[in-house]
């Protein structure tokens, strides 16, 4: 799901009728899941002991007995093989880029992940490199203002994950208190808040008119994204969010009529 970020610059450049840059963007994606693949693998056997003792995360398929640790560390070289070779077969950069994606969740996984705030920001720039690899597949260059945007927004969803877990006192190997449960409250709805303002800016932006015919309609998106970070943050502070937050919005139906109104907003306003 987190994948299907990599479309995001080429709907935003508005080149989703190129058929080339959209077979380019589905390469990048297949690539990319199969590189995140391999990276869940290596941080789910590294974690075996912790998530054990999780009330969630002990029926991940290693966790709960159902696929042996060996298994899984003969699936990981085919599965970096297979990154490699698709990566390469789009370009150089792109490979780069995977690559650097994929050292970087190595070193999350053994000790990034243990430090203070230092998790919660590599975090959301995963999210962020997503988009970078449909930029770089597809040859569209990610504004600034995107940038800005997905930088807040999803800072504030790594804060929610991490702030679930502290709520439910599920903090085995990591670097946080029960009473810092207040701080990731008060940062993560900033940021999330911070990113809505970058929208609205840009909505103000000369350049939004040369994109859209009706850039004012946009402005009703800014209520919408609103009211689903603040709802996530609501029901994380009642114990309701036990995974990634964009994980649990495939299960939430408030969350697919916010996703339909702003999809039918965007149509209306180009």
């Amino acid at each position: 799901v987190k994948n299907l970020l990599i479309f995001v610059p080429l709907v935003f450049a508005h080149k989703v009728r190129d058929l080339e840059l959209v077979w380019l963007s589905f390469h990048a994606f297949v690539v990319f899941c199969i590189a995140a693949s391999s990276v869940y693998i290596f941080n789910d056997l590294t974690d075996l002991k912790y998530d054990r003792i999780h009330p969630t995360k002990k029926k991940r398929p290693f966790a709960s007995g159902d696929l042996s640790a060996s298994f899984g560390y003969a699936l990981l070289p085919l599965l970096l093989l297979g990154t490699v070779v698709g990566a390469y077969a789009i370009s150089t950069d792109y490979l780069a880029l995977v690559g650097a994606y994929i050292v970087t969740n190595i070193l999350y996984s053994l000790f990034l992940k243990k430090l203070l705030l230092v998790d919660v920001f590599l975090l959301a720039g995963m999210y962020t490199v997503r988009i970078f690899a449909g930029s770089t597949a597809a040859h569209i260059k990610v504004t600034n203002w995107l940038l800005a945007f997905s930088m807040f927004f999803f800072l504030c969803l790594a804060f929610v994950k991490r702030y679930s877990e502290v709520y439910g006192r599920h903090m085995k190997g990591r670097a946080y208190l029960p009473r810092d449960q207040r701080n990731l409250l008060s940062l993560g709805t900033s940021a999330g808040f911070s990113s809505v303002m970058v929208l609205a800016l840009y909505i103000n932006r000369p350049e939004v008119t040369q994109l859209y015919r009706r850039p004012a309609v946009l402005w009703f998106v800014c209520p919408l994204i609103l009211y689903w970070l603040s709802r996530i943050w609501i029901l994380a502070s009642r114990g309701k969010i036990h995974s990634d937050p964009l994980v649990y919005t495939l299960r939430d139906w408030p969350s697919y009529v916010v996703g339909i109104c702003i999809f039918i907003l965007a149509w209306v306003a180009a």
